[in-house]
């Protein structure tokens, strides 16, 4: 990790476009990236990609370590539900990466992908090809993948209008009241925890749409819906409701009944690319998830 400061000579321009025209090697987009990782101060505060940057200001960078620039390809087990000549459904299961970081260079869905797809190594970033968005490394479930440019640039776009429904089943402490709700509230890094993220005013817009599917006693099966895309959404927005999920340890505790949060994305609705017709796909809670609810509904304490 190393730190560029960097001085505001004249302003005038957001801060996502400064950093695009100031740092060698990083474009708008990875600019916007490393402002929403907590990555980029102005005067030692977080800010927006969108804050115009003022004449005096001093902006630090924080570039994390390069990322792998070539991923090897590894047979590990992978289920896909759909394919075609334009995409990949799959059912990614949980403690499984998306893609190699810091920690998990290998065993990795893009690693699966490559040794089943290879032809993946020509659609996106070389680090995450075909990757159009992600699950956390313990949420289970459904992820599209796209297998061309075009595939890509379509489901990016898809991504952006918000046409992309994904619907996640979730378990959590407490029953929500109202039992349907939108919560609307930004998010951005946490304050002092840089790698937690949390509410905060200067955080980015972030909309979440839930409902109480079974209450159990002192917990509630909820479906949710992300109408944003940040990370850790549904984690952070139903804990800063009071309703953290069962078994989040960054954001709520740890369960004795489960070694992971207790989520899935569960239905997947898009528009084929190519095809302009819409498609949904869904996928059952995995095993782990299917015992945890069982013992609840005994009675069991989560």
């Amino acid at each position: 990790m190393r730190t560029l400061e960097l001085t505001a000579d004249q302003g005038g321009e957001r801060l996502d476009v400064f950093l695009a025209r100031r740092v060698e090697g990083i474009s708008r987009s990875q600019a916007q990236r490393l402002i929403e990782r907590g990555l980029v101060t102005v005067d030692g505060a977080p800010a927006r990609a969108s804050r115009i940057v003022r004449p005096g200001e001093a902006v630090a960078v924080h570039l994390p370590d390069p990322e792998p620039v070539s991923v090897e390809p590894e047979p590990l087990p992978l289920t896909v539900l759909y394919q075609d000549e334009e995409v990949i459904v799959v059912d990614k299961p949980a403690g499984m990466p998306v893609h190699p970081g810091p920690g998990h260079p290998r065993g990795t869905l893009v690693n699966a992908l490559l040794a089943r797809f290879p032809e993946l190594r020509q659609v996106g970033e070389a680090f995450r090809p075909g990757i159009v968005h992600r699950l956390d490394k313990d949420t289970s479930g459904l992820m599209v993948v796209a297998k061309t440019p075009r595939a890509h640039r379509h489901l990016v776009e898809q991504l952006k209008e918000r046409q992309v429904r994904k619907t996640y089943l979730a378990l959590v402490y407490g029953v929500p009241d109202p039992e349907r709700g939108v919560i609307e509230a930004p998010i951005g890094r946490h304050p002092r925890h840089r790698k937690r993220m949390a509410v905060v005013d200067e955080g980015r817009q972030a909309v979440t749409r839930y409902r109480v599917l079974e209450a159990i006693g002192g917990y509630a099966l909820l479906e949710v819906e992300p109408v944003t895309g940040r990370t850790h959404q549904i984690r952070v927005h139903m804990a800063a409701i009071g309703h953290p999920l069962v078994g989040d340890a960054v954001y709520g505790r740890r369960s004795p009944l489960l070694p992971r949060q207790f989520l899935h994305a569960h239905r997947l609705a898009f528009i084929l690319p190519g095809r302009e017709r819409a498609v949904e796909f869904e996928s059952p809670l995995p095993a782990d998830l299917r015992q945890a609810l069982e013992a609840v509904r005994r009675g069991e304490r989560a």
